[in-house]
């Protein structure tokens, strides 16, 4: 049988795509090595944002006097947590399985390899069997990135954990020293400082959350001082003994900290070994030094072969889960012979710390780096009242990009609770290049920390 549609990887770009493809009545079949859901649903997304929701709980309790609640003898029990982040897990991973079985995907558990492409198809080896496609979409995804530090290999899977090892521990580290002040490490550092572990992160640009807006950072890292967390920036980690980071601080001096736990998070790399795509003479794109990072893909999420795909991390672009699913979408759209274009100037950003952060579109350094003309308009949160009762003695920001002379909405950046569950309206805002002038005759609900938006845009002059 030569199947319709092949997919290499079944996380959030895989089995949307394959979601899709299946529903419009394409032949499907998803090969995972893993478990459906890919690293998101398994050990990024999913499983970090219920231990980060645990720890907000515990948040609560510890802090409830400041809302007129007072509870007593709250504590940490960290198997349970951990035993209920396996629980949610189990849960959505069903749930992926029942929509496959839904849009009719045959699922294949192994290791796929793209072998050949001929007259009647391509080719794909998996657990001992050739399967047959017509189109082929890479969905691979990326794994934590693990940079060349003497001994950190080394203490990799015992003292050195990365994102994924860290989801399993059996108990609560006292001390942890995160490696790389990213989204992933802020968010562990989020989660363990909650429950009383002590945090050292240790970054070696001179800014936490590297590519988010620069206030926005600075102020988050701010907060997380207040709650006990040390930052140790422009530090270059030179080596890990045992269970201590060596690092260079800015002024060259070799400095030390140790910890119970190490968790690397320097960012991810492409999976683009081992799955055959040499063979096929699919193009990689390259880094200025000329070295491969990921998959090169046009707008249609078209490889130079043609019935090859690629989406998500894969392309080393853009990597975050809902970019996947969104470039998982373009490519079945494309293959069903739909005209759709990926588009990346209005892809959302959120790190779920307690408060939150999110953004899109440009930020302040970014539209100042493009030589645009631009205002920034910017409100406390405090300006909601709903922030105000619900986030007693909270701070927090809402920023927008402006361009100038239309006024249009380049760039939306928020810092405190719950703007995850807002920056969409941002989102939509960009992608259908409003001006201010008429985001202001969109009414908002009242009363919703969302107005703040609204509010801000109201404060151009």
């Amino acid at each position: 049988m030569t199947y319709d549609l092949a997919i290499i990887g079944g996380g959030p770009g895989g089995y949307v795509a394959a979601g899709r493809a299946g529903s419009a009545g394409l032949s499907v079949v998803l090969f995972e090595k893993r478990e459906l859901g890919g690293v998101c649903l398994n050990e990024g997304c999913i499983p970090t944002k219920t231990l980060l929701y645990s720890a907000k709980v515990y948040d609560y309790t510890r802090h409830g006097d400041q809302y007129g609640v007072q509870v007593e003898g709250s504590s940490i029990d960290f198997g349970a947590i951990f035993k209920r982040k396996e629980k949610v897990v189990k849960k959505l991973v069903g749930g992926v399985k029942a929509q496959m079985k839904g849009a009719k995907v045959e699922v294949v558990k192994g290791e796929a390899c793209l072998e050949s492409r001929g007259a009647d198809g391509i080719a794909i080896s998996c657990e001992g069997q050739t399967y047959s496609a017509r189109n082929v979409l890479v969905c691979s995804g990326s794994e934590a990135a693990v940079p060349p530090i003497p001994g950190l290999r080394e203490g990799l899977g015992s003292v050195v954990v990365t994102n994924r090892e860290i989801l399993s521990l059996s108990e609560q580290p006292k001390e942890l020293v995160v490696i790389g002040g990213g989204v992933i490490g802020m968010e562990f550092a989020s989660f363990f400082n909650s429950i009383g572990t002590k945090v050292v992160v240790v970054e070696m640009l001179p800014k936490i959350l590297g590519p988010l807006d620069d206030e926005i950072s600075s102020l988050l890292q701010a907060q997380y001082e207040k709650k006990g967390v040390e930052f140790h920036l422009k530090c270059k980690v030179t080596a890990v003994e045992g269970n201590t980071v060596v690092y260079e601080d800015e002024n060259g001096q070799v400095c030390r900290v140790s910890g119970d736990k190490i968790l690397v998070s320097v960012g991810r790399r492409a999976n683009i070994q081992d799955i055959g795509l040499e063979k096929l003479g699919v193009e990689m794109a390259l880094n200025p030094a000329g070295r491969p990072y990921g998959i090169k893909v046009d707008e249609k999420m078209r490889t130079n072969i043609p019935g090859v795909y690629a989406a998500g991390d894969v392309t080393g672009f853009s990597m975050l889960a809902h970019t996947a699913s969104r470039e998982g979408e373009v490519a079945i759209n494309n293959i069903l012979g739909k005209a759709d274009r990926m588009r990346y100037s209005a892809i959302p950003g959120v790190v779920y710390t307690n408060p939150e952060v999110a953004g899109v579109g440009l930020t302040e350094s970014e539209a100042a780096a493009k030589g645009l003309d631009y205002t920034v308009l910017k409100l406390p949160m405090a300006y909601s009242g709903r922030f105000v009762a619900e986030n007693e003695r909270g701070e927090g920001l809402c920023k927008v990009i402006v361009g100038n002379p239309y006024h249009q909405v380049l760039g939306v950046h928020m810092l405190g609770n719950p703007c995850s569950e807002m920056i969409h309206s941002a989102c939509m805002a960009i992608e259908q290049e409003m001006t201010v002038e008429q985001l202001k005759e969109v009414v908002f609900p009242h009363p919703t920390v969302s107005e703040i938006l609204k509010e801000t845009v109201f404060s151009i002059k």
